[in-house]
C-alpha cells in the first residue's frame, strides 16, 4: 500500500521499482482502480526467479549490503528490517539474527521494503504518521493463527511509542512489515501538521473491504507560513498540567531537571491554594506535539512525583533564532545568549554558569561580575 500511494503521489515508477530490482530479481508494476467510488493506486511486486522459503534477517542483510543502492536507501531499509527483526526474536525468544523471516523474506516482499525506503529517500520530507488503524479479529500465519494486532506489531509499537488504535474493522489492517517501516519513517507522529498541500497519493492493497475504500493515503506539503517575525520559528505545542499537594518540595528541582533531560522544552512550578486553603503547586511542561516525548514525559510526572492524572492544552509557541557569543570579563569568557527578531537583536544575556565560575576565579562577588557581563552584552543589542 505504502508503494502505491508513493507512485499515486508522483514518486517516478524507476526510483522505487529500480531499488527493489537492484536487491533482488523481481518485477514491479503499478497500476490504478477506483475503490467504492474513489481513485486508488496499486502496486504490484512479483518475483521472476525460483525463490527459498525463508531467509534470516542475516540473510537479508546480506543482500542489502550487497546491492547497488543509494546510502540513504540501505539506510533505511537496514532499520527497518533490524526493527523487524528484533521485535521477531523479542516475541519469539531469539535473537535478530536468528530470525526467519517467512513471507517479508521472499523476494518480492524485500523488494516491496526497498522500493517504499527509495520512494521516501526520494521524497526527502520530514514524516509525521497519523494514528496506525490496526484492525481486529485473528490472522493466519506461519505460526497458526493469531490474534489482530499480531504480537510483532504490538512489539513494534511498545518500541517505538507510536499511536495506534483497534478497528474499524475485524480483519488485519497493519502486519509487522507495515508497521517496521512505518515506525521507521517517522520523525513524528500525530495530526496533519500545519501545510501547503501539494499533493497526495492513495494506495491500496488486494484487500477488498465492503463499504471501505481501504487505502493508505499520503499527505505532501511544504511548511505553512507561520505569521511569525522573519527568522522566528512557530511550531505546535502542547503545555502538560497537575497540581500536586503532598510532595516533598525538595524533590521539585530533580522533578524539573528530569523533566528537561526527558525533552521537555521547559518546565515549571505555580504556587496555588487549594481546597481547604492547602498550599500547593502546579506543575507545568512545555513540549513539542509528539506522542514520543509526551509519553516521555508523562511517565517523569507518574514516576518522579505524587500526581495522579495529567490535563494537557495546545498551544502554539513561537521561538526567536537564537546564536551565541562570547564576551570578556576581566579575563575571564562568558558566553552571551543572543535572541533575534528579523535579524537584530534584542536580547542579550549572559549565561549564569559561566557568571559563577567567572566570579569564583575573580574573587569577586557574583553581582558584580554579572553587571559587567551585562554590560559587555548590550554591545551586540540592536
Amino acid at each position: 500500500m505504502l508503494l502505491a500511494a508513493l507512485h499515486d503521489l508522483g514518486v517516478p515508477a524507476d526510483v522505487m521499482a529500480g531499488a527493489a530490482r537492484a536487491v533482488a530479481p523481481v518485477e514491479v508494476t503499478f497500476d490504478r482502480e477506483v475503490r467504492h467510488g474513489f481513485a486508488v493506486g496499486r502496486a504490484f511486486v512479483r518475483g521472476v526467479e525460483e525463490d527459498v522459503l525463508h531467509r534470516t534477517w542475516a540473510d537479508v542483510r546480506a543482500l542489502l549490503d550487497a546491492a547497488d543502492l543509494d546510502e540513504p536507501v540501505r539506510a533505511l531499509a537496514h532499520a527497518a528490517f533490524a526493527r523487524l527483526a528484533e521485535a521477531e526474536g523479542a516475541v519469539h525468544g531469539t535473537s535478530a539474527d536468528a530470525v526467519h523471516f517467512h513471507e517479508v523474506g521472499a523476494h518480492d516482499a524485500i523488494g516491496d521494503v526497498v522500493g517504499v525506503c527509495a520512494g521516501f529517500a526520494w521524497l526527502a520530507a520530514r514524516v509525521v504518521v497519523g494514528p496506525i488503524a490496526l484492525g481486529g479479529g485473528t490472522a493466519r500465519s506461519a505460526h497458526g493463527e493469531i490474534p489482530v494486532p499480531g504480537p510483532a506489531v504490538v512489539r513494534l509499537l511498545e518500541a517505538s511509542g507510536a499511536p495506534a488504535h483497534g478497528g474499524p474493522v475485524d480483519v488485519e489492517l497493519c502486519t509487522p512489515t507495515g508497521a517496521a517501516l512505518l515506525t521507521t519513517l517517522a520523525d513524528a507522529y500525530g495530526p496533519m501538521p500545519a501545510m501547503t498541500v501539494d499533493g497526495s497519493g492513495a494506495g491500496a492493497g488486494s484487500r477488498v473491504l465492503p463499504g471501505r475504500v481501504g487505502a493508505l493515503r499520503l499527505v505532501r506539503g511544504g511548511a505553512a507560513a507561520s505569521g511569525a517575525p522573519s527568522g522566528a520559528e512557530r511550531s505546535a505545542a502542547v503545555v502538560l498540567e497537575t497540581n500536586v499537594d503532598d510532595l516533598d518540595p525538595r524533590l521539585w528541582p530533580h522533578v524539573l531537571t528530569a523533566l528537561l533531560d526527558a525533552g521537555a522544552s521547559d518546565a515549571w512550578l505555580s504556587p496555588i491554594l487549594m481546597k481547604k486553603g492547602r498550599p500547593a503547586h502546579t506543575l507545568h511542561v512545555l513540549c513539542a506535539d509528539e506522542a514520543v516525548v509526551r509519553h516521555r514525559l508523562e511517565r517523569v510526572v507518574f514516576t518522579q512525583t505524587s500526581a495522579i492524572g495529567l490535563r494537557a492544552t495546545a498551544v502554539t509557541k513561537t521561538a526567536l533564532e537564537r546564536r551565541e557569543e562570547t564576551v570578556d570579563v576581566g579575563g575571564r569568557a562568558v558566553r552571551v545568549k543572543l535572541a533575534l527578531v528579523d535579524g537584530a537583536v534584542v536580547n542579550a544575556q549572559p549565561e549564569h554558569d559561566d557568571v559563577a565560575a567567572a566570579a569564583t576565579a575573580l574573587g569577586l562577588p557574583l553581582k558584580v561580575v554579572l553587571a559587567r557581563a551585562s554590560a559587555a552584552a548590550t554591545a551586540h543589542l540592536g
